[in-house]
């Protein structure tokens, strides 16, 4: 009755959509953290997302677990492939969560935990960019197995895909601190966001470029006769947020250039899944090629249709919580 493979690829995006959104903000704050002038600034910066951050990468987690249980044949391959962006990112991660409740108690070394803090909120930006571009460019699978070498998710289209999600992680982080701070600081971050903007749809377009010469399919994909029907309502829509994004900076609006921003990420998102589907290890294995039995996602939704509400739930419960302004000496630790 139901096309579970397809359920669970749908809930596995959504979960790593929500993660790069939520996170993505989070860990821009943590590029930008240079750019607080002040302690007190780079309290406040840090102090706008003290309430979310770790809940934030529970959608990290929820996506990891979900593809290793739903679709374990791409876990393995995937994990194998991309071993060592992995742990350089996990490790990054761990170090951005010890620098993050560090520095608050530290005195003498706090500029080293400033460093740390902005040092694995970059890796962990890049190593993410540069995973997503050895996917889509393609991984060597013979027998079920990747028959790769432990170097081949490193590449000139993979590094451009890392710094081009530094620099979107980058312009959320700005956006978000203009929706979230005022005076002196929220006008250094409105300041950025253009340029910030700027930087992000030049490099997303030519990594869109790029992704059209990585293999065939995604070329016939995009310029096929049926496609064209529907699928470039993704670069005009992604015209139309850029323009609209420019817009709402210049009017000196606060919470629309957010909004603007993470539809960006959507669109992109959406055309990523766009060039890339039905394949969940390109250009061979696809979603139902690599998924569990019918059985086990069954099993599992039951679970996945409880947890979900209950994590919803508690996001948007949170973030009504901290809602307004954070100001220089608030905080929550």
């Amino acid at each position: 009755m139901f096309d579970l493979p397809t359920i669970w690829a749908v809930l596995i995006s959504l979960a790593l959509l929500a993660y790069v959104v939520l996170d993505g903000f989070d860990l821009g704050i943590g590029i930008l953290f240079g750019f607080g002038r002040t302690k007190e600034q780079r309290d406040t910066m840090m102090n706008t997302v003290a309430p979310v951050w770790d809940g934030n990468e529970t959608w990290l987690v929820l996506g990891g677990g979900g593809l290793f249980a739903a679709f374990p044949l791409a876990y393995s391959i995937l994990l194998t492939a991309f071993y060592a962006p992995i742990i350089a990112m996990l490790l990054a991660l761990v170090l951005r969560g010890v620098a993050f409740e560090f520095r608050f108690r530290a005195e003498r070394t706090r500029k080293l935990w400033d460093i740390a803090f902005i040092g694995g909120s970059t890796t962990a930006a890049f190593c993410q960019g540069i995973m997503v571009g050895a996917f889509v460019q393609g991984i060597e699978v013979q027998d079920r197995a990747y028959a790769g070498g432990w170097f081949d998710w490193l590449s000139p289209f993979t590094i451009l895909c890392g710094f081009a999600l530094v620099a979107g992680y980058a312009l959320l982080g700005a956006s978000w601190l203009v929706v979230k701070t005022e005076g002196p600081l929220q006008a250094r971050m409105r300041a950025l966001q253009l340029p910030l903007g700027g930087l992000a749809v030049l490099v997303v377009g030519l990594v869109s470029g790029g992704t059209l010469l990585q293999h065939h399919l995604i070329m016939e994909r995009w310029f096929s006769g049926e496609a064209l029907r529907w699928i470039w309502i993704i670069p005009i829509l992604s015209v139309a947020l850029s323009a609209g994004f420019v817009l709402a900076v210049r009017a000196k609006r606060e919470l629309l250039p957010f909004m603007l921003a993470l539809g960006l990420f959507v669109i992109s998102f959406a055309g990523l899944a766009a060039s890339m589907y039905p394949h969940l290890i390109p250009p061979d294995i696809t979603f139902r090629e690599a998924a569990n039995a019918h059985g086990s996602l069954a099993f599992m939704l039951v679970g996945a249709l409880v947890l979900l509400p209950v994590i919803l739930t508690y996001t948007a419960y949170n973030y009504w919580v901290f809602r307004g302004k954070v100001r220089d000496g608030e905080g929550y630790h």
